[in-house]
């Protein structure tokens, strides 16, 4: 009996603390970071109406990552889920939204990084995935390479068994016009960014911005689970009128993502050339890793070093295994978001 009495008393100890813990991991901050796309946003370019619908749709990218962190789920779940959303929206340059590469087709890049465990995933020029962050999970998730192109990255994702979407699933008018808009001028476009690359005055105000898209439309999203784990996704369509095999920063680890629990998780829009000269996400996690800057001064000295002083345009997310949230961009506006654990989404557009 006495030895009964003190193997009850230890499965209540044990049940006590494991109750403990639960609650403690309930009470533990988690955060949730997005960006969908930097450029030329401003009030003067930007509809009421336009505003309202991409706020509307980074809240509810921000709500679907939220549901998964509020459940306790993993930060990379949550990115997962979060950049699906806007995968799945035309406004943005992801997914159904993606640009024409010069032959008329959609090529579309991602990736995903663990802060926990440093893994990560990618795919490029992937056509036939209906969500591209769905397949870089499973390349970080399902083998031992970060990244697949092209027709092996498409054949890996039916032998995933993935969501498949027809290529004309991808297609959208507006996304079109951009492509036969740029052709006439000979350009490519910088994310879909319409003629802000070179405008002059008379097209610098469009008649209707939504249509010739005055920004860099890719795709983020940075996580903090309750578990004090981190993560970091980013997703795009590329260029306008890009020429054929073009990769650029998103699918790139270190250039457009990057994750680690130990100093901070960066997701990057903009001109991926200048991300990936200056390995953008790594550089802020460097510059906290090594100079022991703060995570706000690390973005601030990147964007100044890599963006501002180099003349390339775009915007950073970072977020910390703090909770603490960054904001770095040389553009005139950055859809952007947060939500935390009371549900609240907060989103920003201009340089407010």
């Amino acid at each position: 009996m006495k030895n009964l009495a003190l193997i009850l008393a230890f499965n209540a100890l044990v049940a006590g603390a494991t109750d403990a813990s639960a609650k403690d991991a309930d009470a533990r901050p988690f955060a949730l970071v997005v960006h969908g796309g930097s450029g030329t946003i401003t009030r003067a370019t930007i509809t009421p109406e336009i505003e309202a619908n991409f706020r509307g749709a980074l809240e509810r990218a921000l709500k679907a990552g939220h549901a998964v962190l509020d459940a306790g789920g993993t930060s990379t779940d949550a990115v997962v889920a979060t950049i699906k959303v806007f995968e799945d929206d035309p406004l943005f340059n992801a997914g159904k939204g993606a640009v024409f590469t010069s032959e008329g087709k959609n090529e579309m890049d991602a990736s995903i990084m663990d802060g926990k465990t440093g893994l990560a995933g990618a795919v490029a020029g992937v056509t036939t995935a209906k969500n591209p962050i769905t397949a870089a999970r499973a390349v970080m998730d399902k083998t031992k390479h970060v990244m697949l192109t092209s027709a092996g990255a498409d054949n890996f994702v039916a032998e995933q068994k993935l969501e498949r979407a027809d290529p004309a699933y991808f297609f959208t008018q507006h996304r079109w016009d951009q492509l036969q808009n740029a052709k006439k001028r000979d350009k490519i476009e910088l994310d879909h960014d319409g003629k802000a690359g070179k405008a002059d005055k008379a097209s610098a105000a469009p008649a209707e911005p939504w249509e010739s898209d005055y920004k860099y439309g890719t795709v983020g999203a940075v996580a903090l689970d309750r578990h004090g784990n981190l993560a970091a996704g980013t997703s795009t369509g590329g260029l306008t009128n890009k020429l054929f095999g073009r990769v650029g920063d998103s699918p790139i680890i270190g250039a457009g993502t990057y994750a680690d629990n130990a100093t901070v998780a960066v997701s990057c829009t903009g001109t991926g050339e200048f991300f990936m000269r200056g390995l953008v996400a790594y550089d802020v996690a460097a510059r906290m890793k090594y100079a022991k800057a703060s995570m706000s001064d690390a973005v601030d000295q990147t964007v100044q070093a890599s963006l501002v002083d180099k003349k390339g345009r775009g915007g950073i997310i970072a977020l910390d295994a703090k909770g603490n949230v960054k904001f770095g961009f040389n553009t005139e506006g950055m859809y952007r978001g947060v939500i935390r654990n009371d549900g609240k989404p907060v989103t920003m557009v201009y340089k407010e």
